[in-house]
């Protein structure tokens, strides 16, 4: 029943992806946790491939249309693969799997990842939600310009590595204020991002050592693939502000439930 329901939540997650561009990768870890019964470390692990071929499906549907910007992209790229690769590779192996013990309250590693990625949710389900104003139009120097897309790109990726979502909901907003991107090429650049961060970032994981589901990991991701496909085919007959509204009260929801019950967790 829970395969079931996964498969079928995979399915939504692309279709989100397509229709917004961004904020369906963030359903992938509790999906591979609460339906595949995944631990937090080896989901996050795994929602990196799913996102990444995902997002590059997504991405290459932009290229066809010329609504992605390449020199941009690679700019907030690079520095967001190393991010990645420091969180998976340096800091999470680094965290033990007990960090507090004290008179029965206990802080696992697991338990840290999850609230780190409900407040995750929580933060996009707000970017979602607040109606987003047109950027200033401030003189940027273009060296200025790419230290900040650049220095964004590394904190976007460090997020990424951590909790294993993609984090369009932070790459759009530095694209179109940072780059001046039209909100098309940013959404399709956005998709470019997040796929050669997630599937650098796990090709990281399997060199070092990282043990994955292959026949889960391609079920998945044939899956979201469909749906992103589906997405993006109808996405022009949709209202793209109230779906994200909707979608993001949606997030909201469940980043609450997973917060509460991790500190449920921590109270046993």
């Amino acid at each position: 029943m829970d395969a079931a329901l996964g498969y079928t939540a995979s399915l939504i997650m692309g279709i989100t992806l397509g229709l917004v561009g961004g904020g369906g990768s963030i359903l992938t870890v509790p999906i591979m946790v609460y339906l595949f019964h995944l631990s937090p470390t080896m989901a996050t692990g795994h929602s990196l491939f799913i996102v990444g071929v995902t997002a590059l499906t997504g991405s290459l549907m932009y290229i066809r249309k010329g609504h992605v910007d390449f020199n941009t992209g690679f700019l907030f790229a690079i520095p967001s693969v190393v991010g990645v690769n420091i969180s998976r590779g340096l800091i999470l192996p680094k965290i033990p799997e007990t960090l507090i013990h004290i008179q029965g309250f206990i802080l696992t590693k697991d338990i840290l990842v999850m609230i780190a990625f409900a407040t995750l949710m929580l933060v996009a389900s707000y970017a979602m939600i607040k109606k987003r104003d047109e950027p200033k139009k401030n003189e940027i120097k273009p060296l200025t310009r790419s230290l900040l897309l650049s220095s964004q790109g590394l904190i976007v990726g460090l997020i990424a590595g951590f909790v294993g979502a993609g984090g369009g909901f932070l790459i759009i907003p530095a694209l179109v204020f940072f780059a001046r991107l039209p909100m098309k090429v940013a959404v399709g650049t956005s998709l470019l991002i997040i796929a050669t961060q997630s599937l650098l970032g796990f090709a990281g994981d399997l060199a070092r050592g990282f043990t994955v589901q292959w026949p889960l990991l391609s079920i998945v991701a044939s899956i979201a693939i469909v749906g992103i496909v589906a997405g993006s085919s109808i996405a022009h007959k949709i209202q793209e502000q109230k779906l994200k509204i909707a979608f993001g009260w949606f997030v909201f929801l469940m980043g609450l439930t997973i917060t509460i019950e991790q500190f449920y967790r921590l109270s046993l």
